[in-house]
């Protein structure tokens, strides 16, 4: 599902590269955590997986697309497929739960019954049923997050990837994001947590991959990582 070979990225007067000859391979279906420092490389991991940024040299394939072989006009196509939820929601302020939601359809051209009938599955998925019409200034930090969630998933993508989402939230709403992320890795979808949270990581027994200094470092399939090592 995710393939990068021999990945490296060094953005114009950085003293060492973001991401230093880096090879991964995240299976469908799997959920995979990234963990890390700030400065890791997790942010500029993200960008090239979602074509923010091209690499300097290696492969990336996500979902048996090649990017070196992916046309500009091919991106809007390429992000439908993979969704991202990020730590500070990206909520329109005047736009209610439904509409915020909604918009990731309108973009890619989803007519108004297409809306109607899934923005109203996915917003009971994410446990939102009954707040369609309020406003992100109306919901809690966690609901906020749902309804990004949400918007992420309405497009059915098949991966998500999910930046410090629980970030901004205590430990209960935290912990409620992640079980309603594995909820979605259930159903099909391919999962990558990206967090500083050890707390997270050794809640969930799952696979973890640490990368640091732009390298990865440990790549555990199972158990986390303990005390933060």
């Amino acid at each position: 599902m995710i393939i990068l070979d021999r990945v490296s990225k060094t953005y114009k007067r950085a003293f060492r590269p973001a991401l230093d000859n880096v090879s991964l391979h995240i299976a469908s279906r799997e959920f995979a955590i990234l963990v890390g420092p700030s400065g890791a490389g997790k942010s500029t991991l993200l960008k090239l997986l979602i074509r923010e940024e091209k690499p300097d040299s290696g492969k990336i394939i996500v979902g048996g697309i090649d990017y070196d072989l992916l046309d500009e006009r091919d991106i809007p196509l390429l992000r439908q497929k993979i969704g991202v939820v990020f730590q500070d929601f990206k909520l329109l302020p005047n736009r209610t739960v439904f509409e915020n939601v909604a918009l990731s359809l309108e973009i890619s051209g989803h007519t108004n019954k297409e809306i109607k009938k899934n923005v109203p599955v996915i917003l009971e998925l994410v446990g939102l049923h009954g707040k369609e019409k309020n406003f992100p200034d109306e919901l809690s930090g966690g609901e906020r997050q749902r309804v990004a969630i949400a918007r992420a998933m309405v497009r059915q993508p098949k991966i998500l990837i999910a930046d410090e989402p629980t970030g901004n939230l205590d430990v209960r709403n935290s912990m409620e994001i992640v079980k309603l992320l594995t909820k979605i890795n259930k159903f099909g979808t391919t999962v990558v947590l990206i967090t500083h949270s050890m707390d997270i990581v050794n809640r969930l027994n799952t696979r973890t991959i640490t990368i640091e200094d732009g390298r990865i470092t440990h790549d555990i399939k199972h158990g986390g990582v303990k005390d933060g090592k």
